[in-house]
This record gives structure tokens, sequence and C-alpha cells, in this order.
């Protein structure tokens, strides 16, 4: 048996040995600008704290814009200082009727908002048993086993307009528009969530098609002058075949080896690669998809549409729910008949994004309503305006706007974590989707019932701003309003 004194001097050996490696990992996370907090990434991680400032925001639309056969993809410039210190990413699907868009899985946790149209959504989930298979296929394979399935494969969704779907990291996922109307989709990345253990550049992993090279992420890439608006052809007969393609991730590997790995012939391994397909990554159906879909009853039916409650039983990791509907009014957290509507989703009534770390926000604002000042208290909120328009400011911790302008459709916004932010409703009202990077994230409203300035003794109110009593009462209790302010609805007491 070991001696005291040598169990003394490997003790001391292996506390001198971990606090050099210690000191040698923080020297090459600090060469590389990553901070790390109880062993999780920093939002900007891989740029000093001095480059995430956010002194200047903007309403952003979209910077570059890739064509397929079936549709556009709409894409932002990850280098903008809103995206980049977020650590997020934001891109737009445009699905035209028919139109597939193909598989693929990503680096990062995302949020899916359906825009506009309905259509179909199919996610792989490792490990998860193929479930739908028809009646007669079943009774087929006891009469004589040697027959296989004609198909069988996981749950595939109906979305509509409203949807908020969430994805993990790495699950391959599709969408169809099975509609006359077009299917949008307005997708936010997650990059700096710890499940995405590359960097902080967005990557999308396609099992099919040929992609065009801008539709990945190209953070640090490009800068400024860098990205050019515009349309990248990628239509048959177009200039999609001189364009810069990515490939799907068939494509490195060798034909014996696809050929051996899915027991087929090394022709249909050489298919799988898609090189000389130009349609880009939102292919045209020729015919209607066909898969399986259960039929609703009326009382199934009636029930997706108003949304159909968890009972907690179906929660498996394999059935676990997806998506959740928040354009539904009936559904509103906050509602005020005067100024508008707001629905939350978050790991209270969609389970998975708690592993996610994201959750999103619908807010209605109804003509020249006002949404009360406030500061996100545990998350950053980067906006997607889907209808009308209005004004937006943002103020930063030295009580300087960095945002004071117009927002209308189409554009993305970021409210930084902690800075305070107010929205007013222009003449046709304003809507907006709020991506936040927390599964629960919380506001602190400045004005209103429920607002700070409300908890705030008179005294400490009065004193604070050097105003009498009297005024104090009134900057303390003339808006009585939770949230969302109706216009024109000062009290008694005017200026």
């Amino acid at each position: 048996m070991a001696s005291v004194p040598s169990l003394l001097s490997l003790s001391l050996c292996l506390l001198v040995l971990s606090h050099a490696c210690s000191a040698q990992l923080e020297q090459v996370t600090s060469q590389h600008g990553w901070t790390r907090v109880r062993g999780e990434q920093r939002r900007g991680e891989g740029y000093s704290l001095d480059e995430c400032q956010f002194s200047r925001l903007s309403a952003r639309e979209p910077d570059r814009r890739v064509t397929s056969e079936a549709g556009v993809t709409d894409v932002w410039d990850e280098n903008d200082d809103q995206f980049r210190c977020a650590g997020a990413a934001a891109l737009r699907h445009t699905i035209e009727e028919r139109g597939l868009l193909l598989p693929a899985y990503t680096n990062a946790p995302k949020l899916v908002y359906v825009d506009q149209g309905q259509g179909y959504h199919g996610a792989a989930i490792p490990g998860c048993a193929e479930t739908f298979q028809s009646q007669e296929e079943s009774q087929q394979q006891q009469q004589d086993p040697r027959q296989g399935f004609r198909d069988q494969h996981q749950k595939i969704r109906k979305v509509r307009e409203g949807d908020i779907i969430a994805l993990p990291a790495g699950v391959a996922d599709w969408f169809y528009n099975d509609a006359q109307t077009p299917l949008v989709l307005v997708q936010i990345m997650d990059t700096s969530n710890p499940a995405n253990q590359l960097d902080n550049n967005f990557r999308k992993f396609f099992l099919a098609g040929n992609p065009q090279q801008q539709i990945q992420g190209q953070r640090g890439q490009f800068s400024g002058q860098g990205f050019q608006r515009g349309e990248s052809q990628s239509r048959r007969g177009g200039s999609g075949s001189q364009e810069q393609r990515s490939g799907n991730i068939f494509q490195g590997f060798d034909e014996q080896f696809l050929a051996e790995a899915f027991n087929v012939d090394t022709d249909l391994a050489r298919r799988m690669k898609n090189e000389n397909d130009n349609r880009g990554v939102i292919v045209r159906v020729e015919d209607r998809l066909q898969f399986l879909t259960p039929e609703f009853s009326e009382e199934e039916r009636s029930e997706y549409q108003r949304g159909r409650p968890a009972n907690g039983v179906e929660e498996t990791f394999c059935s676990a729910r997806l998506k959740q509907n928040i354009n539904d009014p009936s559904r509103a957290d906050v509602y005020n008949p005067r100024a508008g509507r707001i629905t939350s989703v978050n790991s209270h009534n969609l389970p998975i994004l708690r592993s996610l770390r994201l959750s999103a926000q619908k807010g209605h604002l109804y003509q020249n309503a006002i949404m009360a000042p406030h500061w996100n208290m545990n998350a950053h909120s980067i906006c997607y305006f889907t209808r009308g328009s209005g004004r937006v400011q943002i103020v930063d911790e030295n009580g300087r706007s960095v945002f004071d302008g117009e927002v209308r459709e189409g554009q993305i916004l970021t409210a930084p974590h902690n800075f305070a932010v107010v929205k007013r409703a222009g003449g046709e009202g304003l809507e907006w989707v709020a991506f936040k990077t927390n599964d629960q994230a919380k506001i602190s409203q400045l004005a209103g019932r429920v607002s700070s300035m409300r908890a705030f003794p008179e005294e400490v109110i009065a004193n604070s701003f050097q105003v009498s009593r009297e005024e104090a009462r009134r900057l303390k209790f003339n808006r009585d309003e939770v949230t969302l302010f109706s216009p024109g609805s000062r009290s008694q007491y005017r200026a």
C-alpha cells in the first residue's frame, strides 16, 4: 500500500497539472476570442466584446436571394452586428405549389415560423421507428412476410400559417407545399447554442440535390460590400450551371462505399450525388407528393384547428410535439381590445424548447397602439415583421439611441439583451414574430400596471427624477394598462 507522503506528492502533482491545463485552456480561448461560462458557449463567441457594442442597429432586409426551380431563398447577412453578436442566422424560404424543400440538417437548433400558406413537414428523428404504415400493407406483410412495405416513414405534420416549428441541431427535415398559394417559412438558427460544437458559422447539410453555395453561412468570409443584392439563378436552362455549388453530403463519398452501405448498384449510388442537378434547394414535384397521412375525424379536425392541448403522456422523445400555433387569438397571453395581443410559445407550452433553449412571441398591435417600453431580461429578441409598419426605438446602457426608425413587413431587427425597447404601430397596425434566445424569455416593463415604476415608492421616483410627489404619482399610476397601450389614452393628467 502506498505511503502517506507518496499520496500527498501524487495529489500535489495532479493539482499543479490541473492548474497548468486550466491556464493553457484559458490562454487558447483568449487567443481565439472565446469565452465560456459554466462550460457553455457565450453569445458572440469568436469575437471580442469590443466588437459587439451594438452602437448602431438597422432594420435589415435580406441581402442575397437564391432562386431554385420551385421557389426562392432569401438570406440575411450574418456579418451584420445584430446577427453576429446575437449568435444567430436568418433565412426565408418561399415555396411554390408542389415545391419540395430538400431534406437537410443544420449545425444549430432552429425555429421556423410559417408566415404564409400551408403544407407538410417531416423530420427524421434519429433512433425512432417509422410508425406511419397503411392498413393494407400491414395485412400483406402478415399474409406473406416476404412482401415488403411499399413505404413506411416517420410522422409527417401538417403545418399552417402561424405555426412555430422547433428543430434540434442535426435533425434532418423537409417541407412540401400542397396548396396553390406560396408557403413562406422564416427560419432563425441559434449558432451560439451549446448544441453547436463548430464555429459560429451557419452550416446546412443537404441530403439531396446540388445546393448553391450562397445558401451556406458566410460569416467572416465576406463583409460589407462583399455581399451583392440580387438573384442567383438556378432554374433549368438558366445560369445555374455556372454558379458555385456546395453539393450534398453524398458527393464527398466514394461510389463503391455508398453502393455497399445502401446495398445498391454503383449507378444508383452515383445518382445520389446529384452532381448535374441544377434545380436548387426547392424542387418541383412532377406529380403531387404521395405519402402516408392519417385522415382526420371531425373531432380531430376541430382539435387541430383550435390547437390540441398536450396531456403529458405523448411527450416521449420520438413523439414529442415540434410545433405550436401562435396566430390563434384565443391563445393570447396578453389582450387589450383597444391595443392588440401577444402570444408566447416557450418551454412551458412546447416542452422541446427546453432543450433548444429558444422561445418565440407573436405580437399584434392595432392602429397607433404602443407596446410598453421594456427590456429583455434574459435573451436577445430577433424580430421579423410580418405585417404593417411602425416605429421602433432601442436604447443602450449609456442612454444612447442605437435605433430610431421605421420598420415594415419583411425586415428583421434585433433588440439586444437588456437594451430598452418601445414599439408603436402605424396606421395599418404592426405584427411581428420575435425569436428569443432563452426558452423562458422574460421582459421587464418600464410603464404600465406591472412595470418597474409601479414597484418603486413615490419618494424614490420623486427624488430620482427631481420631481414633486404629485408628478411622481402621475408617472407611477397614469398608465393602468398592461404591456399593450391603446393610442391617445392619456388620463386627465396631461403635460
